[in-house]
């Protein structure tokens, strides 16, 4: 029989899946896609890329604190039947949209609803044993990661054979499949906190053990967020330049963006594991110096097959640092303030996620493509620096 955590375990795979997959299927394409609405030179098809394709996570980043004191204080299934419902309205409207200014305010609108996988993962990490983790997370991780890599390759698969609107109704409709999955088959044992009983923002910090760590991860997560994001809005552009519009670009460009899912599926579980036994600190800063060898490589690409194996090689790296990362928040963090920790967590992804493909698309536009992954390779070392020295705690215990 098994335990009411690991039930909600398999559930929330499942919706973390449908998640990824939803939130991927038009990603790589919203640059083709804005092309359609009006007439753009290149330097304002990537800016305009740019900023749709990052609106989403600045609004996240600043209502995730808001909702990570409501899954406090009313609960995480709430957050997650709010996330669902709402991005499946708003990707539904996205279907009609005529003109690209409209398609900034659905992504705006897409960040204020968002939080469904960081709302699964503050659940699990409330209710599965601390000692496990790593593990627990790591797996869960798996799901959105598994959802990401098929959701490219379908979406290009619909944009040739149904267009580009069409997908948006699709991702609309797996989004109300996510929100009815966790209406009736999560279990949370929850028991509602008075407003007047919350902890204040100061109180959260006064019981943490080792807030420096706290800060370290944010800081972690935000610089990951900004050199996983920053090709993304102009990466259909890229692809077409590497393939010199030959061949079936948005198929390839679909399976480039799935391609760190790949490895970083089979990877995932096994480093969550080995962080359990050797300390995630170790798995964390494995991660990181592999990424700024990988970001260094891809950077001298001139073929899309040299690109997709680099491409893969981040996988690995991506396995190692966001699992690890969530765990050792999930170690660090009271029960009481577990939300609000990752909610916190996801605003500093989201601001990663908003600045990196500004930066990236500024980059593409006024430089060259490859350059993006010269920036990503110098942001590493940001990471690097923030990891030795924030990390000195865990080491004590390692």
């Amino acid at each position: 029989m098994k335990e009411s955590w690991q039930r909600n375990l398999v559930v929330l795979w499942f919706g973390t899946f449908m998640t990824g997959i939803g939130s991927s299927l038009i990603a790589p394409f919203i640059s083709l896609y804005i092309s359609t609405l009006g007439n753009y030179s290149k330097t304002e098809l990537n800016i305009w890329s740019g900023l749709v394709f990052s609106s989403t996570f600045i609004v996240l980043a600043i209502v995730s604190p808001l909702w990570g004191r409501l899954a406090d204080q009313k609960g995480r299934k709430l957050m997650l039947l709010r996330a669902s419902l709402g991005m499946a309205v708003v990707i539904s409207l996205m279907a009609f949209v005529t003109v690209a200014w409209q398609l900034l305010i659905l992504r705006m609108l897409l960040g204020a609803f968002s939080g469904f996988i960081s709302n699964s993962m503050a659940l699990m990490a409330s209710s599965a044993p601390k000692e496990k983790s790593g593990s627990v997370l790591s797996l869960l991780t798996t799901g959105s990661v598994a959802g990401t890599l098929i959701g490219p390759i379908v979406g290009g698969i619909l944009v040739n054979f149904t267009g580009y609107r069409r997908v948006f109704s699709v991702t609309g409709i797996i989004m109300f499949l996510v929100f009815f999955l966790a209406l009736f088959f999560v279990k949370e044992t929850f028991k509602p906190i008075e407003k007047k009983d919350m902890l204040s923002a100061s109180e959260v910090w006064k019981v943490i053990a080792h807030p420096s760590v706290i800060w370290g991860m944010f800081f972690a997560t935000l610089i990951t967020q900004m050199t996983n994001q920053s090709i993304n809005p102009v990466l259909s552009l890229y692809v077409q330049e590497l393939m010199h519009g030959q061949g079936n670009i948005t198929f390839m460009a679909g399976i480039v963006a799935a391609a760190p899912g790949i490895v970083t599926l089979i990877a995932a579980p096994f480093l969550g594991r080995l962080g359990d036994q050797v300390g995630q600190r170790k798995i964390l800063g494995f991660g990181l110096i592999f990424s700024f060898i990988v970001f260094s490589v891809t950077a001298t690409t001139t073929n899309i097959w040299f690109l997709i194996v680099m491409r893969l090689l981040v996988g690995i790296s991506d396995a190692a640092i966001l699992p690890s990362v969530q765990a050792i928040l999930a170690k660090e963090s009271p029960q009481a303030v577990t939300g609000r920790i990752f909610s916190y967590n996801q605003s500093a992804q989201s601001i990663g996620a908003f600045a990196g493909p500004l930066l990236g698309s500024a980059i593409a536009g006024f430089i060259d493509y490859r350059y993006v992954f010269v920036g990503s390779a110098i942001l590493v070392v940001f990471n690097l620096i923030n990891y030795f020295s924030h990390t000195k705690e865990l080491a004590k215990h390692s």
